[in-house]
């Protein structure tokens, strides 16, 4: 993690400079990342991650949950939003470089089907042929079947060819 903490960090301050492949077709959103990357930033989102833990805890121990949900977006971001697009296969052609990681994801939950996401963003299901499971997509049948929530039709797809 730290070899990945300092390649984010130099990218950041245009001291590395990433692969030709990963420049194509990427937004440019200077302000926004200088504000996402800022320690004000970075301790406001642990506050209200510790504030709605200190809420809505049924017991004390729920609290040693806070250090993964805390780290859960840096770790995420590493493993979808870089080996994601560097590492993989495709399921389709893109103007991107977005790939799946695992053909059948369990560790994700799903997001690792970082292709097929592209491909259809709006999906609820980003597990396209037979055997990509997308876990989390089950649970949003499960709770729109019992009426937690609604899932309209423009939320699904066909599947790949």
């Amino acid at each position: 993690m730290w070899h990945t903490k300092n390649i984010y960090r130099g990218i950041f301050r245009n001291t590395i400079q990433p692969e030709k492949q990963f420049l194509k077709n990427v937004p440019d959103w200077a302000p926004f990342d200088r504000m996402a990357n800022s320690l004000p930033s970075k301790l406001v989102w642990i506050g209200i991650y510790t504030t709605i833990y200190i809420l809505l805890a049924s017991s004390w121990w729920l609290l040693l949950l806070l250090p993964f949900t805390i780290l859960m977006g840096p770790v995420h971001g590493v493993i979808i939003n870089w080996y994601a697009h560097k590492y993989g296969y495709t399921n389709f052609e893109m103007n991107n470089t977005s790939r799946n990681l695992f053909p059948v994801d369990l560790f994700m939950l799903g997001e690792s089907y970082h292709n097929d996401h592209h491909q259809y963003p709006s999906s609820a299901n980003f597990g396209v042929k037979w055997y990509q499971v997308d876990f989390v997509y089950l649970i949003i049948l499960l709770f729109s079947k019992i009426g937690i929530l609604k899932l309209t039709p423009q939320y699904h797809r066909v599947s790949a060819k």
